[in-house]
């Protein structure tokens, strides 16, 4: 019988943790508005392990001084990673983006929410390539896609799509040499597959996601012979020892969290919602529309327990399903919203809208005002917005509007925790969760693969 022992070092991709600078083939992922704080991320790079900043949501002058604080915070020997949120209503604020992450130095980002592949995001990718001595093909920039669908990762594995990479260049934004290694490369080195997750979700099922997209990349690699193959991982449910054991069985080069770690420390959300959050179960999520995709119908995986926020911005876009404007609903159920969700008149919340789009110079008032369908849309998100304001704030006086982005893994891992010094929010902190679940799960596997060798050797006797 053998004595080999699995190690947490051993779980996932060598390469990977090579090319990432890691400890462990474990990664905390970015939530929008900076809840993945810089704190967050300093904790990580400091363990030997990498956290994103969650910028979606963030103001440009926020983000460059959370990388600033971040950089002064870390050696060149630390690595850390940026959310980039595709922004295809704000394209150049996408670019802006861009441009501070490589003003700066930011070699590792979290692409999320693309359907498909961006200028800003191909920019990112190939600025500062080159060859080395023997002509291999150098990527200073690495793209980490989260996915949760196959026809979508296959973009990402793909090469830049060569008109974009094109266009770059006759922008002035791509050298030459830099473009001519777009035909070698992948859009990103790293792909993340979102199983059903808190925040925006397909309710996808890992144990059907994985397996195809690992054929994928066999495929894809088959097709463009990439010096560096793609790597391939796991998150969404993964908040205990054993779910992170199971993703790595599976296949994961390596694994990321998330809901658990809104529940630490490090978190940049208030401390009343850290109290709402330690306490849940499995069962106390649910699903809600997306703000930011509402009329896409897009989905958010949100807390249920003690808050009304899912069933009234389900209501929202029942409405905004039946009706084509504010006006045709009736006025009883225009009172509840304006008197019971919003705490205000729609007059208010609609010119708190029209201020931010001209602010932001996205639209003109006159093209907002026509379309009366699009400007019930326009109201109804306000409310998301609101409800996520309400819960980075703590506000006691409308705590049943939270909105608060979360899956089961947090249920699974409070169960987990119970009894322990982990049990209570104050205790935990994003690195020691980490290390916890990766060491707990190279123990699980350890035990499993020798009462698998034990029972074997039983078997074995029996048939003698």
């Amino acid at each position: 019988m053998t004595s080999s022992q699995i190690l947490a070092t051993s779980l996932g991709s060598v390469e990977f943790r090579r090319a990432y600078n890691l400890k462990y083939a474990y990664l905390a992922g970015s939530m929008y508005k900076g809840i993945s704080s810089k704190e967050m991320v300093i904790n990580m790079s400091k363990a030997g392990l990498m956290g994103y900043l969650g910028s979606g949501g963030m103001s440009l002058d926020r983000l460059v001084s959370d990388i600033q604080h971040i950089k002064q915070k870390l050696s060149p020997s630390e690595t850390y990673g940026v959310n980039l949120l595709n922004s295809p209503d704000m394209p150049q604020l996408e670019l802006q983006m861009v441009e501070i992450f490589l003003a700066y130095g930011v070699r590792y980002i979290e692409a999320s929410a693309y359907l498909q592949i961006s200028l800003p995001l191909v920019f990112y990718r190939l600025k500062g390539a080159f060859r080395d001595s023997n002509g291999h093909p150098r990527i200073l920039n690495h793209v980490l896609a989260k996915v949760s669908h196959p026809e979508v990762a296959a973009v990402f594995m793909a090469p830049p799509p060569k008109e974009i990479v094109n266009k770059l260049v006759a922008m002035g934004l791509l050298t030459p040499g830099e473009a001519s290694i777009s035909d070698e490369v992948s859009v990103a080195d790293s792909i993340c597959i979102e199983a059903d997750s808190g925040g925006h979700t397909d309710q996808g099922v890992a144990y059907v996601l994985m397996p195809t997209m690992l054929r994928l990349r066999e495929e894809t690699q088959r097709q463009y012979q990439y010096r560096n193959p793609v790597h391939l991982g796991a998150a969404g449910g993964i908040g205990t020892p054993e779910a992170a054991s199971a993703a790595f069985i599976l296949g994961a080069d390596f694994i990321m969290t998330g809901s658990i770690n809104q529940c630490t420390v490090e978190a940049g959300t208030s401390e009343k919602v850290k109290e709402m959050l330690q306490g849940i179960n499995v069962q106390d999520t649910t699903y809600a529309p997306a703000g930011d995709m509402f009329e896409m119908g897009a989905k958010v995986q949100v807390l249920k327990k003690g808050l009304f926020f899912p069933a009234r911005a389900n209501k929202l876009f029942d409405l905004y399903s039946r009706y084509n404007s504010i006006e045709d609903i009736d006025e009883k159920t225009r009172e509840q919203i304006q008197n019971r969700y919003f705490k205000r008149r729609f007059e208010d919340v609609w010119s708190e809208t029209v201020s931010y789009y001209t602010t932001k110079g996205i639209k003109s008032i006159e093209e907002l005002e026509i379309n009366s369908k699009r400007k019930m849309a326009l109201i109804f998100k306000w409310y998301f917005v609101h409800a996520s304001r309400l819960a980075a704030a703590g506000d006691e006086n409308q705590i049943v509007d939270y909105q608060v982005h979360c899956g089961p893994a947090l249920g699974a891992f409070n169960q987990w925790a119970k009894g322990q010094a982990t049990e209570f929010w104050q205790n935990r902190r994003v690195a020691d969760l980490a290390e916890r679940i990766m060491t707990g799960a190279a123990a699980h596997l350890d035990r499993k693969f020798h009462a698998f060798i034990s029972s074997s050797a039983l078997v074995k006797d029996s048939h003698r």
